[in-house]
């Protein structure tokens, strides 16, 4: 009689491969989980990230261990906070046995901004991301934003009689720092450039103000990110940066874009 053979403890990730590939990125992405974030005002925010998280594996594996990402994530805190995102990633690489690792962190941040005139308040939603890369033992950071502003056409505004058009416009920065910064501090340097900020209620005085803001502050988008990394170039705690712009066009089916880059 021959009895069944029991494959359940069989590591098949570990067994040899023969092709002689490596890959450069496998894990898993979209998992959704529970972070804190540190507010300037001394508050702090309770919400829901988005993580992808990567190793680089070597051509003699087959596999990786795919639940190891999913173990590291819940050993740490029911709420994993920005400040221990470097350990994650150097845990990550030690547990999978990666010379090199990637972890994206994206999540909304938002800030309760006053109206320009009547100052009434209002949450304002911001996209943050925290990419994290390790390579060779060596964990790298940084921080992306995505800033949603107003923009108003320099050229209409010359050629019509009355009126200019405007549109809404994403300005993304990704950001490596040397020291800390506060998220609202990068956010309140991109939107002094913008033709006017965004807020999530306005009152007709704000409107108004708004408006005519705009107006007088005309930016092509090769305006918008020259003049944001002109001071990012003066602030010495951002060692490197991309800045790019996209208006969403009112008159056109498509986007303008810009993009300067230290790097």
């Amino acid at each position: 009689m021959n009895l069944p053979i029991d494959f359940s403890n069989e590591d098949v990730q570990n067994s040899a491969d023969i092709r002689q590939l490596s890959i450069d990125k496998v894990g898993i992405r979209a998992i959704r989980h529970p972070i804190k974030v540190k507010e300037k005002t001394g508050g702090v925010q309770h919400t829901v990230a988005i993580f992808n998280m990567y190793v680089h594996l070597p051509h003699q594996f087959k596999g990786t261990h795919m639940s190891r990402f999913v173990e590291i994530l819940n050993a740490n805190e029911r709420e994993i906070t920005v400040e221990n995102f470097q350990l994650i990633l150097n845990e990550m690489a030690n547990r999978l046995e990666a010379r090199s690792g990637h972890i994206e962190m994206t999540f909304p941040y938002f800030i309760n901004k006053s109206a320009p005139v009547s100052g009434v308040k209002s949450l304002l939603d911001y996209e943050v991301t925290f990419i994290g890369e390790i390579k060779n033992g060596h964990p790298d950071v940084k921080v992306k934003l995505l800033i949603p502003v107003t923009s108003l056409c320099p050229c209409s505004k010359r050629i019509s009689a009355y009126g200019a058009h405007n549109q809404r416009s994403h300005v993304t920065v990704t950001t490596k720092l040397s020291e800390f910064m506060w998220i609202e501090d990068i956010i309140v340097m991109v939107e002094k450039q913008a033709s006017s900020e965004l807020y999530g209620l306005l009152k007709r005085p704000d409107e108004k103000y708004v408006t005519e803001h705009a107006y007088d502050n005309p930016k092509f988008v090769e305006d918008m990110v020259r003049d944001i990394a002109t001071p990012f170039n003066n602030e010495p705690r951002i060692e490197s940066y991309i800045v790019e712009c996209e208006n969403f066009e009112s008159i056109h089916n498509h986007s303008a874009y810009a993009c300067i880059s230290s790097e």
